[in-house]
């Protein structure tokens, strides 16, 4: 394999780990809260839509809408039915809901199981067309489509945040929901949309990613610990924070197992999760709360 083939999967999988590392900024920018839903949400966005066309015979652009509605359905009813009774019940305390949500990861595992088997199904292409060469590389398309989107959904997740209504409501939320709601904001209002983007950014990144190694319905843990990772790595600071902490990870998740072979990757995540939790558990990028 070239460098160059391994640059290209580096920032492949950094894109998909930044992706997923984004749906949870969003989360914890809009509602406080870490949802490590987010990899099952991802999962059943590449799961269903898979299923559906192997099995149903269904048009890729129909079953991904489905699979993504699916997604953020699921994002919905985790905050609606799970996360404010939880908090509402316990005070407003954060471990609560953390046990309530990783409990709701494991559902949505075996759901998936349940629903659309066990086994790893291959990942549907949105778009084919042949792949495009570069030297004696030939990139996929369903890298370049991934590649496209992460840019187009961190531009405009950035300009949302800093240039709309919404997106500022966001920010005031996020920087405190006491002071928030005493200000009159539609606190919960803000969460749900947080929830709903989530689940959406999920579900879209899940079925864009499955094409390079498939997707069952054990994808989700993995998928949650990578991206929640990449999220600490980034930090909150930016909105292009979580990107940076998902092209470090990419770049661990390929070049490690490439000079030190075998599951040597493992270690080289695991290395990099206590660096930053020892040492900068706020990651590189810090958010600073305006006064």
């Amino acid at each position: 394999m070239g460098q160059l083939q391994l640059w290209l999967s580096a920032l492949e999988m950094g894109c998909f780990f930044g992706l997923l590392a984004l749906a949870y900024y969003l989360v914890l920018v809009g509602a406080g809260f870490f949802n490590f839903a987010i990899g099952p949400y991802a999962m059943v966005g590449g799961l269903c839509t898979s299923y559906l066309v192997l099995y149903e015979d269904m048009n890729v652009w129909v079953a991904a809408a489905v699979a993504i509605s699916a997604a953020a359905a699921l994002a919905v009813i985790t905050e609606l039915a799970v996360v404010r009774p939880v908090q509402r019940r316990s005070g407003g305390g954060e471990l609560p809901a953390l046990v309530a949500v990783a409990a709701v990861l494991f559902a949505i595992q075996q759901l998936g199981g349940y629903l659309f088997g066990y086994t790893t199904l291959p990942g549907q292409n949105l778009l084919t067309f042949d792949p495009v060469t570069v030297g004696e590389t030939a990139i996929q398309p369903s890298a370049l489509v991934l590649v496209a989107f992460t840019v187009v959904a961190f531009a405009g997740l950035a300009v949302w945040v800093r240039s709309t209504r919404s997106g500022r409501l966001l920010r005031a939320v996020g920087d405190s929901t006491h002071a928030a709601r005493l200000l009159g904001l539609p606190v919960n209002r803000v969460r749900l949309i947080a929830f709903v983007l989530s689940g959406l950014l999920a579900g879209i990144t899940g079925l864009l990613f499955a094409p390079k190694a498939g997707v069952s319905s054990l994808s989700g843990l993995s998928w949650a610990l990578s991206g929640f990772l990449a999220m600490v790595v980034g930090g909150t600071g930016s909105v292009w924070a979580p990107l940076v902490g998902g092209l470090l990870l990419g770049a661990v998740e390929v070049f490690v197992p490439y000079y030190f072979g075998g599951q040597s990757h493992v270690y080289g995540l695991l290395i990099v999760a206590l660096v930053f939790f020892a040492l900068k558990p706020s990651g590189l990028f810090v958010r600073r709360v305006r006064a």
